[in-house]
């Protein structure tokens, strides 16, 4: 069995790999950038504690300590990206609406913000799918 650590990076990566995919599929334009950035479906961070959770249960135990530590850890990162991070994206979505109003067209030294830092829960559910799947095909343990 591979290392539950390299399955779950593996997991974040495909998820990051896959958006290129689907911004090709639905909107027809092909942007490599995207496995580079934040946010967006589906949720990488999701994909990858998904799986590591999973992976560490079924290694360990779903009721050993390291699950628990785990689940939380994997609960808490879900949070962040649905939560503070979606609110940073709404932040630099009016910043850049004011600078925009404000100036009426004239350019500004400096670039936008970026709004696009955070998951909604559609593409962290799209994470999790993944990370199970991730999971399913490659991370149960051959029984012998």
């Amino acid at each position: 069995m591979i290392n539950l650590g390299i399955l779950a990076l593996i997991s974040g990566l495909t998820a990051q790999a896959s958006k290129i995919i689907i911004e090709l599929v639905l909107k027809r334009r092909f942007r490599p950038g995207l496995f580079f950035s934040n946010g967006g479906m589906p949720s990488s961070h999701t994909s990858t504690v998904t799986t590591l959770t999973l992976a560490v249960g079924s290694a360990e135990g779903f009721d050993s300590s390291l699950f628990s530590l785990v689940l939380v850890f994997g609960l808490f990162v879900i949070f962040e990206a649905t939560g503070l991070r979606q609110e940073i994206g709404k932040q630099a979505e009016v910043l850049n609406d004011l600078m925009d109003s404000a100036l009426a067209g004239e350019k500004v030294p400096g670039s936008r913000l970026r709004e696009l830092v955070g998951h909604t829960w559609g593409e962290v559910v799209g994470g999790m799918v993944v990370g199970v799947l991730f999971y399913l095909l490659w991370g149960i343990p051959a029984k012998g």
